[in-house]
């Protein structure tokens, strides 16, 4: 019998929560009173929205995600709904565009503006009005724009196209049947060719969404489930839910067989949902429980045991709803792997809690950065209806490289040679990729820059531009935009140092050379 060391070894095994400072939080900010179980909160890097109470319909706040400290009370709200808002969802595409669903049976999509919002928006893009009660779930698809599922207390999923230009839409492009009750969670594989259901008869389903097929369906006796997760391209679900003793319990299935779950575990007795939450980049999963303060985190391997539980973080104030930051909107000089919104009603308080690993280096730590999805869509809508997968396209998080709209004005292109092998040694340092061409960084007293590369060797000219695109562009505008600016510019001096060091060594041995010479001319 083969012995199995008790702890792995995992670069995430420290991973620690941190929760942000008073003066970093959201504070009286007044968070719905439903007893729906939904996240009630959506972020992207440049917004935060929150269900909010309302009186006369449903409303959300949409709060600048600068904008900590205590929220005006006076703040205008996004408030067309008649019903209470159920869910929100950002476009993963269009930081400036949100969904909301409503118990009202309407799906509204709203664009909201680059500037502070200064009195309430009430007139939507798009409604959506296809579904005869309430509507309960809406999710985008993670690959192709403009497609929107949503899911209503009339059993039934609706697939929407809005890459049309008609205002109200009555007619969704496809209608998913399949359910005999309420479904009480949505998740997509990858590429989004898979939609996973939990439903309220307690079954799990994996269907085709174009096609309307069921591919597999299936239920166990003491798993009543509430929660269900696609786990990235590991072919595997993870579900949460209750056990026959109505402890809280979690569960992991194979996509292909769901007759049986590979795991269960029970957690604890508490009454409160667990939302599951998964990283694809790092494998890790985290489980947020409804009614405490506690969030689980664990790392899955493809391998038995497949859940490796990794550490809690513990809270004494208890969450609502949680809001989840996009990877791209994440604090990399911190080593931050991931970032909540944790809603707290009693308080009226919205506090970040930031995933760090601890590194005692300053530099990009790549191994717990891979590539992750861009903010740009892989298919258009139609291609994806016509049956068209292909999954996300993925960019660097190292400052500088990721995917712009519009690429900048270029300067007349550097020969690109070889770095000296000190700058090598210090992480390819002397390399510049084609991502980091892509994206002016924010620079001043760039031509002073090109001066100085000028006069050195051109063997040397890639040594300097590490630190900085040689672009033309404005000053840092957010703290962050600062702090990456502040990173970079101290890596180039640190550069420089290294660089004045090897001129003062060539210098003394060519002195030394120079006065080996003269003697030996002068003992002739």
């Amino acid at each position: 019998m083969s012995w199995h060391p008790q702890y792995r070894s995992s670069k995430f095994r420290h991973v620690y929560g941190k929760a942000a400072n008073k003066d970093k939080c959201y504070d009286c900010v007044p968070i719905t009173r439903n007893v729906h179980d939904n996240h009630f909160c959506a972020v992207n890097p440049s917004f935060i929205a929150v269900v909010t109470e309302c009186a006369g319909g449903g409303a959300f706040l949409v709060i600048p995600i600068k904008q900590t400290g205590k929220l005006d009370p006076h703040y205008p709200k996004v408030c067309g709904h008649k019903g209470n808002v159920l869910d929100i969802k950002w476009n993963p595409f269009n930081d400036f565009v949100i969904a909301s669903c409503s118990e009202d049976a309407t799906v509204k999509i709203w664009d909201i503006p680059n500037q502070l919002l200064k009195r309430n928006i009430t007139t939507p893009k798009k409604e959506l009005l296809g579904h005869a009660r309430r509507v309960g779930l809406i999710e985008w698809h993670p690959t192709a724009d403009n497609i929107l599922f949503s899911s209503g207390y009339d059993y039934k999923i609706m697939i929407w196209n809005l890459d049309v230009k008609d205002a109200v839409l009555s007619k969704p492009v496809k209608i998913l049947d399949a359910h005999k009750d309420v479904v009480l969670s949505m998740s997509f594989n990858t590429d989004g060719s898979l939609l996973a259901t939990a439903c309220r008869d307690r079954k799990i389903r994996v269907i085709d969404p174009r096609a309307g097929t069921v591919l597999q369906e299936g239920s166990y006796k003491s798993h009543k489930v509430n929660k269900v997760l696609f786990l990235g391209n590991m072919k595997k679900l993870f579900s949460t839910g209750t056990s026959w003793w109505n402890n809280r319990q979690i569960a992991l299935w194979d996509q292909n067989d769901l007759s049986v779950p590979l795991l269960e575990e029970d957690l604890d007795g508490s009454s409160g949902l667990l939302f599951p939450i998964y990283d694809s980049d790092t494998h890790m999963l985290y489980v947020v429980g409804k009614g405490d303060g506690n969030i689980r985190y664990y790392e899955i391997s493809p391998e038995k045991p497949y859940l490796n539980y990794l550490m809690e973080y513990r809270s004494h104030s208890p969450q609502k709803g949680i809001g989840m930051m996009p990877k791209r909107g994440l604090d990399v000089a911190a080593c931050e792997i991931f970032r909540f919104y944790k809603l707290i009603p009693t308080k009226s308080l919205i506090e970040p809690i930031s995933m760090i690993v601890p590194r005692r280096s300053e530099s990009y730590q790549e191994d717990i950065y891979p590539l992750t999805a861009a903010a740009q869509p892989a298919l258009t809508a139609q291609e994806w209806l016509n049956g068209i997968n292909k999954g996300p396209l993925l960019v660097s998080l190292r400052p500088g490289s990721e995917v712009v709209n519009s690429l900048p004005q270029f300067l007349e292109p550097e020969p690109v040679t070889k770095a000296t092998d000190l700058s090598q040694q210090q992480g390819g340092g002397g390399r510049m990729s084609l991502e980091d061409k892509q994206k002016p960084r924010e620079i001043e007293d760039s031509r002073k820059w090109l001066k100085v590369e000028e006069k050195l060797p051109k063997n040397e000219q890639m040594c300097l531009s590490n630190g900085f695109d040689i672009f033309e562009c404005p000053p840092p505008k957010t703290e962050n935009e600062l702090l990456q600016m502040y990173y970079r510019q101290q890596e180039e001096i640190r550069r420089l140092r290294e660089l004045v060091i090897q001129r003062d060594v060539q210098i003394k041995q060519l002195e030394l050379e120079l006065k080996n010479l003269c003697t030996n001319t002068g003992n002739y």
